[in-house]
């Protein structure tokens, strides 16, 4: 099932990275840091396409896993782009 979920992230790639680019305009997707592009891909995908999870949950994970792994800026730069994202998934 892991694998199943990877291929339909990916198949998803493409629709996951223009809610990130409108989500975020001023930050190009080549520039993101890549962990925090992989961090908002895979949030993105939760959000946006399974919506297993409560959104909350989603984005209080993405924003854990960004202080673990990410720079000094990364919890508050994935938190606001995930943020405007799910406005856009419930409006």
């Amino acid at each position: 099932a892991v694998n199943d979920d990877i291929a339909d992230m990916v198949a998803h790639l493409p629709t996951l990275d223009a809610a990130i680019a409108t989500a975020a305009p001023e930050w190009p997707i080549d520039k993101i840091a890549r962990i925090d592009l992989a961090i908002l891909r895979l949030a993105s995908y939760e959000l946006a396409v399974q919506k297993k999870e409560p959104p909350k949950v989603v984005i209080d994970e993405a924003i854990e896993l960004a202080k673990a792994y990410g720079n000094d800026s990364s919890p508050k730069f994935v938190n606001g782009v995930l943020g405007t994202i799910l406005k856009g998934v419930t409006e």
